[in-house]
């Protein structure tokens, strides 16, 4: 009887070591993307003035930013949207001379604004060049709610991961079994193009000019998925 047993349990321990042999793992990774719509910008722009008195240069900057926050709150733009990115103030050298010399001072000072109205934008930004700002740094979107687009692009990174998995079975002559494991790899958004501005065609200085208006289209997010999949064939 015990001799038995301990052929049966060989017998058992052969055909699972001839199984396993036969497994093979196939690793691949699938990432998907889905298009969200933007309801959130955050413009930068703000002011820089020269001079040779670095005060001055400052009370320049000062005064522009302060006529810039006055006239977005009067086009409906809240205080509390309308932060100070950055401030900046440093001295320009004239090399020309043997002995370098400080020329002048360039004092900038960077706002943030920040608009759910993604049809204001162009207005927003003609409004604060009309009221002094000579800079414009960009313009930066993101969408408030993400999670429905993150489930859908985790789903075709899966389904994209199962793909590569049996062409590669079927190239091999062999066929999907199992999965041994899965994770996620990562999700994150991006914009899908450069925010662009354009006012007819000419650039912000050649649109003041001319009177003509700003217009900024909202760029459509693009939310990412990636993941890690190993395949079970045989």
């Amino acid at each position: 009887m015990m001799k038995k047993l301990v052929a049966l349990l060989t017998a058992l321990m052969l055909l699972a070591a001839s199984s396993a042999m036969a497994e093979t793992k196939i690793a691949v990774t699938g990432s998907g993307e889905t298009p969200v719509g933007a309801d959130t910008a955050i413009i930068s722009l703000g002011v820089s003035a020269r001079n040779r008195d670095v005060l001055t240069a400052q009370q320049q900057v000062n005064a522009a930013i302060a006529a810039i926050r006055k006239a977005l709150t009067e086009k409906g733009v809240r205080d509390e949207c309308i932060n100070t990115d950055c401030m900046n103030i440093y001295a320009m050298y004239d090399y020309s001379k043997e002995q370098e010399e400080i020329s002048a001072y360039n004092a900038t000072s960077t706002l943030a604004i920040r608009t759910t109205d993604m049809d204001s934008i162009g207005a927003l930004i003609d409004t604060a060049f009309a009221a002094g700002a000579n800079t414009l740094n960009g313009i930066s979107f993101s969408a408030s709610d993400t999670e429905a687009a993150k489930a859908e692009s985790l789903k075709k990174a899966v389904a994209e991961a199962k793909a590569k998995a049996q062409i590669l079975a079927e190239a091999a002559g062999m066929k999907i079994t199992g999965m041994e494991s899965m994770s996620e790899i990562g999700v994150y958004s991006y914009d899908n193009s450069v925010s662009n501005f354009a006012a007819r065609g000419l650039d912000v200085e050649e649109a003041q000019d001319m009177g003509a208006e700003t217009v900024v289209q909202a760029a459509k997010l693009i939310v990412n998925a990636s993941v890690s999949i190993t395949f079970i064939a045989e």
